[in-house]
């Protein structure tokens, strides 16, 4: 009878308080009822809307400005947005490590969205301050000045610095407001995601049609004052939103734990590993003051010496953690390693997906814009097709895909994260096919009327590849954001999300130098694939060639997919997990 009112009220304790090692702003454990989910989320994803819309507002414009304004030729222009986007996708491995071992993740988004609006005043005073613009007569110059080009680059790469503790801070504090531990609050984060994505792509969609009709027919610098604008109104809204987020205290390098397992592991590589995992040494702690414990797994079964007792009658407390680490350490160990096959394998999506703020782009200039008899589009606006196109597929598999897959499968997320990967990965591998078809069409009216070229061809012949590669991002963009966040150590999960980034940003500079490498091997056969403009290169050959790329790197990504071991976090204080356990944890992977 005390056992069962002990368990009562223990159960109503938790739904009153919130015990998964987060904190409030006063430091102390968070009331469920006043903190966290969905109140705190929407003041996080409105930062991020603010935040999408500047970025994605320079980012779909910038090869334009810098052919239009800078009169770098396409190559040229294409490698610089790539190198500028490489940065802001991998500079938050940089801000997610200072988050998590130091800053913790509220101070980093704040500290960076400071540097982010202090970057976007720059590029505001580049295009009104007469010794900073480009030319004195008008927006367009035969050569713009070298101090204009100087403090242009220092905004957007300053741009790029902020974006670094912006991005992966942000998306992961807005996941820190659930309780993965609460049956409801666990349910509501697996939506997190899809809503993010769903505000980030109204940020995206505002950019590309409003703000890009601004920087087209009315001035680029009206455009950077609205940027500048709205990302103070939304700094201001995250700060008040402070008393009701949950916090996670910065626990100091999560980087020491890797290596220290590491460590005891060639230390003792001689010792035989037990046959029991049992015997393998983990602490136990309520979890109430500890993280959660992890489930000892059969695979890279080296690291398991790190957790092996070397005397059996000494404490094991006062043994060094270079020493002796613990089950939980070594699976995470493990985690970070099995997740490098799979960053690889997502690198030629991301190469798929840099095409769409460069070539794709560019092309739109080459065709037919008017709609209607007055009406131009602007080329960039084209990519509202792509924003489109993810929050339709977000949202229906959201609303539709999810709960029936639910009831097929027994998953809790519908399918698994890696599943929802590869089927995006299709959609790339379909969009450089579209593309190069249609790319082919063009230099083919290009060749029957030299005269007119391909202004005869609507731009809307684009939108299938726009469609397409927005769809993908909505299975592969978001299950990628997914998988980092929910697979890394808990002491990690702003670096998590910056290992998603990464595969953009590492992506961006592949793409570089891919183009690099395809422009002097074509070069030396005859003629590049990368003329001075458009009508004199061979973008169908390279999206031909990036496709087979996707395709055969998909072939290599289904079985590594079919092996993987997902996160097993114990339900009870036991080193190893029974078949039920792992079952549980396929389930919600």
């Amino acid at each position: 009878m005390d056992i069962e009112r002990g368990a009562v009220a223990r159960e109503i304790d938790e739904e009153k308080w919130v015990y998964d090692s987060s904190v409030d702003h006063k430091g102390r454990v968070p009331r469920r009822a006043s903190t966290g989910v969905w109140k705190a989320s929407f003041f996080i994803i409105a930062i991020e809307f603010s935040e999408r819309l500047s970025y994605f507002g320079i980012a779909t414009s910038l090869i334009i400005y810098l052919t239009k304004i800078m009169h770098q030729d396409l190559k040229a222009a294409a490698e610089s947005v790539n190198y500028w986007t490489g940065v802001a996708t991998l500079m938050p491995l940089i801000g997610g490590f200072v988050a998590d071992a130091y800053l913790g993740r509220f101070s980093t988004v704040l500290f960076s969205s400071i540097l982010y609006l202090m970057g976007l005043i720059m590029l505001t005073m580049s295009w009104f301050v007469p010794s900073l613009k480009p030319c004195d007569g008008g927006d367009v110059c035969r050569e713009p000045r070298k101090v204009h080009e100087v403090v242009f680059f220092l905004a957007i790469y300053l741009i790029s610095v902020g974006t670094g503790g912006h991005k992966p801070c942000l998306e992961s504090f807005g996941a820190d407001q659930f309780d993965e531990n609460h049956p409801e609050e666990r349910k509501k984060k697996m939506s997190y995601f899809n809503w993010w994505n769903i505000g980030l792509c109204a940020g995206l969609l505002l950019a590309v049609t409003v703000i890009v009709y601004v920087q087209d027919h009315a001035s680029w610098g009206i455009a950077d004052i609205i940027f500048t604008t709205v990302m103070a109104i939304s700094l201001i809204i995250f700060v008040l939103g402070r008393p009701i987020y949950r916090y996670r205290k910065p626990t100091g390098s999560p980087l020491t734990p890797l290596f220290q397992v590491l460590v005891a592991a060639i230390a003792k590589r001689n010792f035989p590993s037990p046959s029991n995992p049992a015997e393998l040494h983990e602490e136990y702690k309520s979890q109430k003051t500890q993280g959660r414990l992890l489930c000892h797994t059969d695979k890279l079964k080296f690291l398991d010496k790190a957790a092996i007792v070397e005397e059996k009658g000494s404490s094991v407390e006062k043994q060094s953690p270079w020493r002796l680490s613990t089950v939980t350490r070594v699976e995470e160990m493990k985690l970070i390693l099995n997740m490098i096959p799979i960053w690889l394998g997502t690198l030629p999506f991301g190469i798929c997906v840099a095409q769409g703020t460069t070539f794709f782009i560019k092309q739109g200039t080459t065709l037919n814009r008017k709609i209607g008899n007055d009406f131009l589009l602007p080329p960039a606006s084209i990519y509202a097709l792509a924003a489109i196109g993810m929050i339709t597929s977000v949202a229906i598999y959201e609303k539709i895909l999810v709960p029936l897959l639910r009831k097929v499968t027994g998953n809790e997320r519908g399918i698994k994260m890696l599943q929802r990967i590869g089927i995006g990965m299709l959609f790339s591998i379909t969009t450089m096919i579209v593309a190069a078809l249609v790319e082919k069409k063009r230099l083919n009216v290009v060749s029957k009327n030299p005269t007119t070229a391909s202004t005869s061809m609507s731009v809307f012949w684009l939108a299938p590849q726009f469609i397409i590669i927005g769809v993908g991002d909505g299975f592969t963009l978001v299950g990628l954001q997914e998988y980092f966040y929910d697979q890394v150590p808990d002491s990690m999960r702003s670096l998590g999300i910056a290992f998603y980034l990464s595969v953009i940003g590492a992506a961006n500079f592949l793409s570089s130098l891919l183009i690099t490498v395809v422009d002097r091997v074509t070069e030396k056969s005859g003629q590049s694939w990368f003329g001075k403009d458009l009508n004199s290169s061979r973008l169908d050959n390279f999206y031909w060639l990036l496709a087979g790329i996707a395709a055969v790197n998909l072939c290599i990504y289904v079985p590594i997919a079919q092996r993987y071991s997902y996160k097993n976090v114990q339900n009870v204080a036991i080193a190893d997990c029974h078949d039920g356990d792992r079952a549980a944890a396929a389930s919600m992977a």
